[in-house]
């Protein structure tokens, strides 16, 4: 009587036991549509190369990293992103610690070797990285921080073969570099376009992390036009980059190198999920130019930009945010000269829409020196078009005007705004190059909310200019409590628009 319930149950758990095995089976067959990235390696993968730097010491030296030096690109990646030196108990440690082999031929700074030379000295390794090759005859593109303050830089191939590279060119405000080595017949890489990057696609890396060379990683773009305070916008992914992988390419589905690995966001010195490629399209622009002159020439019209808040967009009568905010004008510049403002709003560069501030330093920096160009500008609630002259950057120059110490504080500020202010003295504005505007003197209310301060300079309320305490006074009488006003601040010699809403006149806050 009890056999025949048994066997119904061993039965029935035969056909359980078998369910997972089949739900796994028919899981399986997505599985199949994954990418397969081996053949791309096979075609890439030979033209990326390992990069790695030395700086010589003397051999009164102590052994170890030279006075002030660090440990490559890891010491790099903490001060790009951490603003702090690698921990001395990290140097020379772990995969990157095969860098402290010198280059063959080369006396080592530990056995206090010389070079032949009266002084005494050795290389000591200063640095790893990754690049790639962009011609059959040697030159290699990396990035410009990966080959920084290099005596030496070391390319080595796939085949093992290593040589020693001349430095063609470095330009900072983008981190690209061009080094070349004397070859010939080498791989190449194909350079694909950047614009045609989509968000969600697959990409694979090829580099050297902490000094592992030939090492693949992959992900998806993240984003694109990620804005990093730098002078490119980045390719965002999630793939996998350490440092080591600087100047190594990141690769599309059809084998094109898309972008430059630059940079990751970290919080752990490690890897986070966050990886910032430049695009190869500005790369190539660059590069060209390293090859050609040794440097890059760009153009500038002597302005400071910020973004336009929703906020600014509103109190102007902007239909949306959009445009980069002049917030300073060098007088004798170019956009000086060509009648630009403090306050301006830029909205077109030649005919190209100004989308956000980011925009308008590469459209200016991509524009010939000389070259005339029209700049469309939204000022007091209009449109108007200006005619500059675009001048060559100049390293280290930018806007400045100078500041006065606040003078002492006023009866307490009682308007709709919570300023009270005072008049410039001629002397003032000759040294703030201003000609017109009042200071700030106390602060309450509605302006000190939103961050105003003594020593400020009021240079418009909405589109109204300010010529004077009295008329400062007459203007904010007027204002609308029900309505934003945007009032344009100078401050350390920058301008930008600061909107709030006027308290009611009764309100004393």
């Amino acid at each position: 009587m009890t056999i025949f319930p048994v066997r119904k149950f061993l039965a029935a758990v035969a056909m359980a036991a078998c369910l997972p095995f089949a739900s796994l089976d028919a899981s399986a067959a997505p599985a199949a549509n994954l990418p397969d990235f081996t053949d791309l390696v096979d075609k890439v993968g030979p033209a990326v190369v390992n990069i790695r730097t030395t700086t010589r010491v003397s051999s009164d030296q102590p052994g170890g990293l030279p006075s002030g030096s660090d440990d490559g690109d890891m010491s790099e990646f903490f001060r790009r992103f951490f603003g702090i030196p690698l921990p001395q108990g990290q140097q020379g440690q772990g995969p990157q610690g095969q860098q402290d082999v010198p280059p063959p031929d080369d006396s080592s700074p530990d056995n206090g070797g010389d070079n032949g030379d009266n002084g005494g000295g050795g290389e000591q390794s200063s640095g790893v990285g990754s690049g790639f090759i962009l011609s059959s005859d040697g030159y290699v593109m990396t990035n410009a921080h990966v080959v920084d303050g290099a005596d030496n830089i070391y390319v080595t191939l796939t085949d093992k073969r290593e040589f020693k590279a001349r430095l063609i060119g470095v330009d900072d405000r983008t981190d690209v570099a061009v080094v070349k080595i004397d070859a010939s017949n080498l791989p190449v890489v194909t350079i694909g376009d950047s614009n045609k990057v989509r968000v969600g696609e697959w990409v694979v890396a090829i580099g050297s992390p902490f000094g592992l060379e030939n090492t693949v990683t992959a992900g998806i773009v993240s984003a694109k036009g990620r804005d990093t305070g730098d002078y490119l916008p980045f390719i965002q992914t999630d793939v996998a980059v350490n440092p080591g992988n600087s100047g190594g390419p990141l690769i599309d589905m059809d084998g094109e190198v898309i972008g430059i690995n630059s940079q990751i966001y970290s919080r752990t010195g490690g890897f986070m999920g966050i990886s910032f490629a430049i695009p190869i399209d500005e790369a190539m622009r660059v590069a060209d130019q390293l090859e050609t002159t040794g440097r890059v020439i760009r153009g500038r019209i002597a302005v400071a930009v910020g973004e336009v808040t929703s906020d600014v967009a509103d109190s102007l009568g902007l239909p949306r945010a959009e445009g980069a905010l002049v917030s300073s004008v060098e007088p004798d510049g170019p956009a000086g000269q060509a009648g630009v403002l403090p306050g301006d709003i830029i909205l077109k560069f030649n005919g190209q829409t100004v989308d956000a501030a980011t925009d308008l330093p590469r459209m200016v920096g991509d524009t010939k020196p000389g070259t005339q160009a029209t700049i469309t500008v939204w000022r007091k609630g209009q449109t108007r078009d200006l005619t500059v002259t675009v001048a060559e950057i100049q390293s280290g120059k930018s806007a400045k005007t100078g500041q006065k110490k606040p003078p002492a504080p006023a009866p307490r500020a009682s308007n709709a705004l919570g300023l009270a202010v005072s008049d410039l003295s001629a002397d003032q504005l000759k040294a703030l190059k201003l000609h017109g505007g009042v200071q700030v003197v106390a602060v309450e209310g509605p302006a000190a909310r939103v961050g105003l301060q003594k020593g400020d300079v009021i240079l418009r309320v909405g589109d109204t200019d300010i010529t004077s305490a009295r008329q400062f006074e007459a203007v904010t009488a007027r204002l609308d409590p029900q309505k934003m006003v945007a009032l344009l601040v100078q401050r350390g010699g920058n301008a930008q628009f600061v909107p709030l809403r006027p308290r009611a006149s009764e309100q004393k806050n």
